[in-house]
């Protein structure tokens, strides 16, 4: 509420991310995560006529800044990390174009003359197909990024990435193997040794952070092409699984765990407001801008202890409101 300039009261579209009240307040080791109230925050429009209208209305107090940092490409990093996919590992901490790079091998010509149009194909593989993304879907997924390609070519481009990453989709194989030992009860592995801890009995896996991710009411079935599919049963109905998906469980999981740990050191010395998938939102004061976003980029790239050879990187950006970052 501010005053008029005939003095009278009015509401001001402003949501205080530091004083919502107490609905939907997010605590983790004592730090706010995330708060809301009736809005959700990770879909709030970013194009059309309204594009960042919601959050440029999201303000730091008087004499604040917002900075929001988003760990980059994080997925991708896990999945190549967790598969042991040593050259793309390497790439990613070399702070190489791992777009280009991909582009490279797709159409067979040096990275060097990659052109804009050929990365973006190159990133949208590096992005989309770690997780077992058919020919279909990948063709659907550029269609919505206005790029058309015909089927028996985004055939030979999903083709290209499993070949180029072999480890990648030995890493779904795992993890389908992973499926089968939960209704069998045998052991089983998943992923580069000392990440993951997969029992059988548990039916799940031991996440770093001590918290399990289970499968409880796992079921094998036959679809209609004859071959195994398995599905559980969630509050919003059935969920299928299978190798690529449990992995891109799995990754996200991994990904949250790193992000935790990483919010509760910037959480030390800065008031962690929001978190919107892989990005973190923080409210500092404007006169120690430069130096919060340093010690928050810092943190973002910090590896956790069980991570150490994990790549990271982030971005970030700093501005009055949440829509200016």
């Amino acid at each position: 509420m501010m005053k008029s300039p005939k003095g009278k009261n009015m509401l001001v579209p402003v949501y205080d991310i530091l004083n919502c009240g107490p609905k939907k307040r997010f605590v983790a080791n004592g730090k706010l995560v995330h708060n809301s109230d009736k809005i959700n925050l990770q879909n709030l429009p970013s194009r059309g006529d309204n594009a960042n209208k919601l959050k440029k209305a999201i303000l730091a107090p008087e004499g604040y800044v917002v900075i929001d940092s988003d760990s980059s490409q994080i997925e991708a990093r896990i999945v190549a990390w967790l598969a042991g996919q040593s050259d793309l590992v390497q790439a990613f901490e070399n702070k190489e174009d791992v777009y280009k790079i991909m582009a490279s091998s797709i159409y067979n010509k040096p990275v060097a003359d990659i052109t804009a149009s050929e990365r973006f194909v190159g990133k949208t593989t590096i992005l989309g197909a770690g997780y077992g993304m058919g020919a279909g879907k990948f063709q659907a997924q550029l269609k919505t990024f206005g790029v058309g390609i015909e089927l028996d070519e985004c055939q030979r481009i999903i083709s290209k990435y499993r070949q180029t990453y072999g480890k990648i989709p030995e890493l779904w194989e795992q993890a389908q193997k992973c499926l089968v030992s939960i209704n069998t009860n045998h052991y089983a592995d998943l992923g580069i040794k000392g990440v993951l801890e997969f029992s059988a009995e548990h039916k799940g896996f031991k996440l770093p952070n001590g918290l399990w991710q289970r499968y409880e009411s796992l079921y094998k079935t036959i679809n209609e092409k004859g071959y195994d599919q398995y599905q559980y049963k969630t509050r919003k109905g059935i969920v299928y699984l299978y190798g690529g998906k449990l992995v891109e469980n799995i990754c996200q999981a991994l990904a949250r765990c790193v992000i935790a740990e990483q919010m509760v050191k910037i959480g030390n010395k800065y008031k962690v407001v929001l978190t919107v998938h892989d990005a973190v939102a923080c409210v500092v004061p404007e006169s120690e801008a430069v130096q919060a976003r340093e010690y928050i980029e810092e943190c973002m790239r910090w590896r956790p202890k069980w991570a150490q050879t994990l790549p990271l990187n982030c971005e970030s950006g700093v501005g009055k409101s949440y829509g200016e970052c």
